[in-house]
């Protein structure tokens, strides 16, 4: 069988897999991209667009109500899953066609089918009208992570849900078990909220959102005490089984174990490396005790000629993080600047309201002894987030004493996702404090609370008051 050859070959089509297969392009490389199912990977299907898109939509029912309190009042909504569904699929069409678009125009040959590798530089790839073989000289291993689900919870019934299932909106569930406060439980709780599903959210730790700042995510918390039917901290599942149409879970609180009746279960409890067999034990790349594939700074696995980014590597399971590590990869690759995985991560989660952060966080800080002094900025004195009529956000710097170096940045609030890049060009570039403040920031946009903070630390804030800081 005829064997084709390419410089580089990228197994997986999601965001890291095309952002590298497009890049490397963009740079005069052949590449081929072998993708088992559609372009766009987890995040495009089944995750951050599906999942936006619903808390979209969703969230127009809750404004909706909100409004009679400004003297606008709406009718009861009728709410149609199929469109739903329908218009959801709508956005995941277009942005699929829009990248095998872009692959056509940059000249990336795109094979849907099962990738193999045979060895260190052949790739075999099971497609519907047979194998293929490449001979390449450099692989870029990109194939992403899948829903955890603990054995104990996978009884084979689709009402038990992991977030791929959720996202499809079967039904509305009546009662809804969330177990994990993480951001994916709170943020398909939400939706499944707005819906009108009463939910109900179980979390071994003391709160939601562990590893964001508590001062950040308290007003997340006091908004789901409010969206939620019930939120159990310190709680344990024991067991889940089939009652009918129904889900019956053991659930173990303040000492004491109640077995409670569910229409449906979501378990978001993590995220794990992919499973599926793809020949990596052909090569010589190797897996950590968790099954993520082992990296130096450069992305570089153990086998000289393969590569690994995104999900499967570890670290933050973030879409724009493996997007990042592909062009990392890919400079490796035409020896193009000095190895670093060092690079400022934000994460957002789409709540309302919403909570992003970047850099250092304040936990962070005190567990590795990094001295900080802090600047907060209450949305309460920002005119812009009460015209929103969501006055309960905070703007949070973390600066380094002495340098006044902006080392982390916290935004809990509406809209807080659309303000974190500024945080994330601050931190990258080594701004400080007095360099944010004298940036003169448009009025009236939440995007003052970050040049306030900043002149908060000063003293001189024009719309909070602090005492001046000695120097």
């Amino acid at each position: 069988m005829e064997t084709a050859k390419t410089e580089i070959v990228v197994i997986g089509g999601g965001p890291g897999g095309y952002a590298a297969a497009f890049y490397a392009a963009d740079l005069g490389k052949k590449v081929v991209m072998v993708e088992m199912e559609r372009l766009g990977g987890v995040c495009l299907n089944r995750g951050c667009i599906p999942s936006k898109a619903l808390l979209h939509a969703t969230k127009m029912i809750a404004e909706a109500r909100e409004s009679a309190s400004r003297g606008i009042t709406f009718g009861a909504p009728t709410i149609d899953l199929e469109k739903l569904r329908s218009w959801k699929g709508a956005i995941l069409d277009k942005l699929t066609g829009g990248i095998g678009a872009l692959a056509k125009a940059r000249g990336v040959e795109v094979i849907h089918g099962k990738a193999y590798l045979d060895d260190s530089h052949t790739l075999r790839v099971e497609t519907a009208t047979g194998q293929r073989y490449l001979q390449f000289e450099h692989a870029i291993v990109a194939v992403g992570s899948i829903p955890a689900l603990p054995k104990a919870f996978d009884l084979g019934n689709p009402r038990i849900m992991t977030s791929t299932e959720a996202l499809e909106m079967p039904d509305i569930p009546e009662r809804l078990l969330v177990v994990g406060g993480g951001y994916i439980g709170m943020e398909l709780g939400t939706v499944y909220s707005w819906i009108g599903s009463e939910v109900h959210l179980v979390e071994a730790a003391e709160t939601v959102l562990a590893g964001s700042d508590p001062d950040l995510a308290r007003p997340v918390l006091t908004a789901a005490q409010k969206k939620f039917k019930s939120l159990r901290f310190k709680a344990k599942v024991l067991s889940m089984s089939t009652a009918g149409k129904q889900i019956k879970v053991a659930i173990e609180h303040d000492g004491r174990t109640t077995e409670e009746l569910f229409d449906r279960v979501l378990v978001s409890v993590g995220r794990r490396p992919i499973e599926v067999d793809f020949g990596l034990e052909n090569t010589k790349a190797q897996r950590d005790a968790k099954g993520f594939i082992k990296v130096n700074e450069s992305l570089q696995t153990d086998d000289p000629a393969i590569y690994a980014i995104g999900d499967i590597v570890g670290g933050a399971m973030l879409a724009h993080k493996a997007a990042k590590e592909a062009r990392l990869a890919i400079n490796a690759i035409v020896g193009d600047g000095a190895p670093t995985r060092d690079f400022v991560v934000p994460a957002v989660v789409f709540t309302e309201p919403e909570l992003a952060w970047c850099g250092l966080t304040e936990g962070e800080a005190k567990a590795k002894g990094i001295a900080v002094e802090v600047a907060k900025f209450p949305w309460g004195a920002s005119g812009r987030a009460l015209t929103f009529d969501h006055p309960d956000g905070l703007t949070k710097l973390l600066i380094e004493p002495g340098t006044e170096k902006i080392l982390g940045v916290g935004l809990v609030g509406h809209g807080a996702g659309e303000l974190i890049g500024e945080g994330v060009v601050a931190v990258e570039m080594g701004a400080t404090v007095s360099d944010l403040a004298d940036c003169v920031h448009p009025h009236p946009t939440l995007s003052e609370t970050l040049m306030e903070a900043a002149e908060l630390y000063f003293g001189h804030s024009t719309h909070a008051y602090q005492r001046r800081r000695a120097h």
